[in-house]
């Protein structure tokens, strides 16, 4: 039997319908364990699809769920009609890192497995937005899509709130010296979110630098939820840690705002 999802929320969000979850609850087996959302991971896909409705209903029941085709891109989309199916072939579903909408009835969903999920809102104009920062897609500016998209729907910049969910820390994120040497080279203060480590080597904060991005992009109210997924293993799935430990598969968690 399925263990209770966990639902972890930020304070900023507090009153809309949204959630950081991670592994627990749900009802894959094995290497993926828990309340595994991805596709992708090999895991039973009737299992997926369970555990998809388990997140989407420990957020929002009855709302339906919107997902794209991640890429780590910066592109985002917009949902102002009826929702694409979720069970549509990978080529007839939008290929984007982020959704905006100000449509009732539907939750958004970002998945992640390290990446740092970013759920927005604004409360006012009645539109929230869900992004995939990935270090590839934050570099690139898919938070400042996220937000332009947000502002094509009504939202206003000094209205949004941005709040960033479990992805690897500062500890856990080892990347080389030509890692940083592309965030130098984009932005030289970028050097404060490396730490040095092992020799030629140093230890990005994915977090920090998101939050970072958004404040630039004059968002003032922003929060990070300091949560792990590389280091609290029976919390979050982790591809670095899977990897690391010679696994074959490694499960996705999904990040979650309605209306």
């Amino acid at each position: 039997m399925a263990e209770s999802v966990e639902v972890n929320r930020a304070t900023l969000l507090d009153g809309i319908p949204h959630g950081f979850l991670g592994r627990r609850g749900g009802v894959s087996e094995g290497e993926v364990a828990g309340l595994n959302v991805g596709r992708g991971s090999g895991d039973d896909l009737d299992l997926v699809e369970r555990n998809r409705a388990l997140a989407a209903g420990a957020v929002l029941p009855g709302a339906r769920l919107v997902t794209v085709y991640q890429v780590h891109s910066a592109d985002c989309v917009t949902l102002g009609g009826e929702p694409w199916p979720e069970d549509a072939p990978v080529d007839q579903r939008p290929k984007a890192d982020a959704i905006v909408t100000d449509r009732p009835g539907a939750v958004l969903g970002i998945l992640t497995a390290d990446c740092a999920p970013v759920l927005f809102a604004d409360r006012e104009a009645g539109v929230i937005g869900a992004a995939h920062a990935g270090w590839r897609g934050a570099i690139g500016g898919i938070t400042d899509s996220t937000i332009a998209a947000m502002e094509a729907l009504g939202a206003r910049r000094t209205s949004i709130v941005a709040a960033v969910g479990p992805c690897i820390a500062q500890d856990s994120y080892e990347v080389d010296a030509a890692f940083r040497e592309r965030f130098l080279t984009d932005d030289l203060p970028n050097a404060r979110f490396f730490r040095e480590g092992r020799t030629d080597h140093f230890q990005f904060d994915l977090e920090g630098y998101v939050l970072c991005r958004l404040r630039l992009a004059g968002i003032s109210r922003v929060e990070g939820l300091r949560m792990d997924t590389y280091a609290e293993t029976e919390r979050f799935y982790s591809f670095r840690r899977a990897t690391h430990r010679g696994e074959l598969s490694y499960g996705r968690q999904i990040s979650l705002i309605g209306l």
